[in-house]
């Protein structure tokens, strides 16, 4: 089966957003090398769970028998948790997994004071990106005295105060032993409802990672395309299907470089370990594919969007954009940009740097370092320069 709706977690570098999902679904999501060695998240995380309702009293839990009255629980929804970094320099990372989510818990530790830097600027993110269902996850209660944690809890209230969160719920979780983790469950079915899915929308995928699957001195006769990992933002993907990947692969031609489109099929269509003839929004899919594994290796492919053939949007190397700065931003930044500024850019899951050539107004043109493909009216999110780190700047759509 397939999760329905997918779920960040989001907050400041080391308050515990991968061991809440762990807690949740029993799977660690930072399986990356650098991850294990450095103990963060740097890649997007993927983990899919079914929440479990008891049929005697009603509660939510993740295990077949019920934690409180024993009963035996049945399948309520399976739903899937992307899983984003923390730390200030992975922004980008965070911006991309945004463009993927339907609801959030937004995670905050109760041993730190709020808002921690990353803690605000997450939150201008998820307000940027239009996440409407946000559930305030106070983890780490049982590292504080009880009068701590409640004068923790009135800092998060009044740091959401004006915000389109202020009134979000507040769930008091030990996430390491796992304690309130029921209440958590409960919040996201109260909370965080699957989104209306139109039929008939046009396939549009956004992907998130790219593999070669063969082992080292695998035969040719034995090897296998390359693997897919994508988020279906809208529209019905099935197996066997022709698809198209933008901007594609980059390709040096007498000294010039160009990106160029890929076509491939779609050979084999799975959600977490069950095999599908047909996949939509929700969750991470991999697709098996007849790729040149060459072509899809060390998710060279990240950031690229995926749809049937012909119907993809052309790939721009210039952007004109509106851009719209957020009201609470953590940095001053210069009241104008400045001729060759370069501007971090958020396009879906695609990360790509603009350099500003002209300017009028909040109207700005940029000439883009990685080609994008974008369809008319998407959002744009927008990283700028101040004090020697890239903050959080606002938001842009093309003019």
């Amino acid at each position: 089966m397939q999760a329905e709706v997918n779920i960040g977690t989001i907050g400041h570098v080391d308050h515990g957003k991968s061991t809440l999902v762990y807690s949740i679904t029993g799977k660690k999501t930072d399986t990356h090398s650098q991850e294990i060695k450095r103990g963060i998240t740097i890649k997007l995380g993927y983990a899919d769970a079914a929440i479990m309702k008891c049929g005697s009293c009603g509660k939510y839990s993740v295990k077949e028998r019920c934690g409180k009255c024993g009963g035996s629980t049945k399948p309520a929804r399976i739903v899937s948790f992307v899983d984003a970094p923390g730390h200030e320099t992975l922004m980008a990372t965070v911006i991309a997994a945004s463009s993927v989510m339907d609801g959030a818990l937004f995670v905050i530790a109760a041993n730190e004071r709020c808002p921690q830097p990353q803690t605000a600027e997450h939150l201008m993110i998820m307000e940027a990106a239009g996440i409407k269902n946000v559930i305030i996850v106070q983890n780490k209660v049982d590292l504080v005295p009880k009068q701590l944690a409640l004068e923790h809890y009135k800092e998060i209230r009044t740091f959401l105060k004006g915000t389109p969160y202020e009134n979000s719920p507040v769930v008091p979780t030990a996430a390491q032993s796992g304690v309130n983790i029921e209440a958590v469950l409960q919040a996201i079915q109260e909370t965080i409802p699957t989104p209306t899915r139109t039929a008939g929308e046009k396939l549009r995928m956004h992907v998130v990672r790219s593999f070669d699957i063969n082992r080292p001195g695998t035969e040719i006769s034995k090897l296998v395309g390359g693997v897919l990992g994508v988020a279906i933002k809208s529209g019905r993907l099935s197996k066997g299907q022709e698809i198209e990947i933008r901007p594609g692969v980059l390709r040096v031609r007498k000294g010039k470089e160009s990106y160029e489109g890929i076509k491939t099929k779609v050979i084999d269509v799975h959600a977490g370990k069950s095999a599908l003839e047909e996949a939509g929004p929700g969750g991470l899919i991999a697709l098996a594919t007849d790729l040149d594994p060459s072509l899809s290796k060390a998710d060279s492919l990240v950031g690229c969007l995926a749809g049937p053939v012909g119907s993809l949007p052309p790939v721009k190397s210039e952007l004109s954009v509106e851009i719209k700065t957020m009201p609470r931003l953590l940095e001053k930044f210069q009241p104008t940009f400045t001729p060759n500024e370069p501007l971090v850019l958020g396009v879906g899951t695609c990360t790509t740097v603009g350099f500003v050539t002209s300017t009028k107004k909040n109207k700005v043109s940029l000439l883009l370092k990685k080609p994008v493909a974008i369809d008319s009216g998407d959002l744009i999110a927008v990283m700028r320069r101040s004090q020697n780190r890239w903050r959080f700047y606002g938001t842009a759509k093309e003019v």
